[in-house]
C-alpha cells in the first residue's frame, strides 16, 4: 500500500470564510466539533508511523474549518512530527487571518517554519479580488491583499502554493486558467494547483451541494482547460490518482480532482487523521476508517 499525502485535521469546523461550496457543511463530521478538540496523541503517533511506512513523504495539516483559528494546536502538530521523517510538511488556509492579523501571526509563521513547515497552500477561485470576495468573504467590503500574503511568506521562506477551485462564472476557461497562471508566475507562486469543484453523492447541506452543481464545470469547460494545458505546457510528471503537473512559461501548474478513493487500488491518495484518534481515507464514507 502507498499513501501520496498523510492529511492531519487541525483545528475544528469553525472558520472565518463562508465559500458557498464548503466541504465541511457538505461531509459528515466525523467527530469535529466547533470547539477546538483534544488530540488523542497516541493515535497520531500510530498514523505517522503508518504513513512512513507507506512511502509518504508530504504531511499537511488542514481541516474541516480554517486551521489557523487554533494557532496553538498547529504548533503542537509541527514539534509532535518532528519526530518523524517527513520532509515537506504543508498548511492549508485560507489566508485571511496571515495578513490581516499580521503581527500577531508573524511569530507563529517563524515558529512554524523552524519547526518544519515548508508551504502554505491558499485556497482561492480566482485571480481578481473581487471573484475571490465574492466567494469567501460576502460578507465583507473587500477580499485580503493576496500579493501581499504571497510576499509575507516568501519572506519567512515559506513556499506558496495556490489551491485554485475551479468554477463555473469564476475560472472556467483556458484563457482564464492562462490569466490565473501569468497572476502566480508574476508573485513567484511556487506551485498552482487547480481542480473543478464538486461535491459529495449525499451531502449535509442542501444550499452548498446546490450551489456546487450549478457552478460545476460544464464537459467541454473541462476539456478546454485540459487542451490548454496540453498544447501551452510541458507534462512534468502525472501522480497515482491522475493528477497531472505542468510547466507552463515556468510556471508549476497541477490539474486534479476531488477523488479521494480508487476501489480498483489500495494506493491511497489519502491517509486523514482526525483529532479523536481515527484514522481514515476518505472524507465522506464513514466506512472508509483504518483505525
Amino acid at each position: 500500500m502507498r499513501i501520496q499525502t498523510f492529511s492531519i485535521l487541525a483545528g475544528s469546523e469553525a472558520c472565518n470564510a463562508r465559500c458557498p461550496f464548503c466541504i465541511s457543511k457538505m461531509t459528515p463530521p466525523l467527530g469535529v466539533p466547533l470547539q477546538e478538540p483534544a488530540v488523542n496523541w497516541r493515535n497520531f503517533r500510530v498514523a505517522c508511523r503508518l504513513a512512513v511506512r507507506c512511502g509518504t513523504t508530504t504531511a499537511m495539516l488542514t481541516g474541516k474549518g480554517e486551521p489557523t483559528l487554533f494557532p496553538d494546536q498547529i504548533t503542537k502538530y509541527l514539534r509532535a512530527l518532528a519526530e518523524f521523517p517527513f520532509p515537506i510538511i504543508e498548511l492549508q488556509s485560507n489566508g485571511i487571518l496571515l495578513i490581516e492579523q499580521a503581527d500577531t501571526y508573524a511569530g507563529h509563521l517563524r515558529d512554524w517554519y523552524d519547526l518544519g513547515l515548508t508551504t502554505i497552500a491558499i485556497s482561492i477561485t480566482h485571480y481578481l479580488p473581487e471573484a475571490n470576495r465574492q466567494i469567501y468573504l460576502p460578507h465583507r467590503a473587500a477580499y485580503i491583499d493576496l500579493p501581499a500574503l504571497i510576499h509575507r511568506l516568501h519572506e519567512i521562506g515559506l513556499s506558496v502554493r495556490l489551491a485554485g477551485v475551479l468554477a463555473h462564472g469564476f475560472i472556467d476557461s483556458g484563457p482564464r486558467l492562462r490569466e490565473l497562471i501569468a497572476f502566480a508566475h508574476e508573485h513567484q507562486v511556487e506551485q498552482l494547483t487547480v481542480r473543478p469543484v464538486n461535491q459529495p453523492a449525499s451531502s449535509r447541506s442542501h444550499q452548498a451541494h446546490d450551489w456546487a452543481s450549478e457552478h460545476h464545470l460544464r464537459p467541454d469547460q473541462l476539456d478546454d482547460i485540459r487542451s490548454f494545458l496540453t498544447h501551452n505546457g510541458t507534462l512534468l510528471m502525472t501522480l497515482v490518482h491522475g493528477a497531472r503537473v505542468y510547466d507552463v512559461d515556468g510556471q508549476n501548474v497541477c490539474l486534479t480532482d476531488s477523488l479521494t478513493i480508487d476501489a480498483q487500488t489500495d494506493d491511497l491518495r489519502q491517509l486523514i487523521f482526525f483529532p479523536d484518534g481515527h484514522l481514515r481515507y476518505d472524507w465522506q464514507h464513514p466506512g472508509a476508517i483504518l483505525l
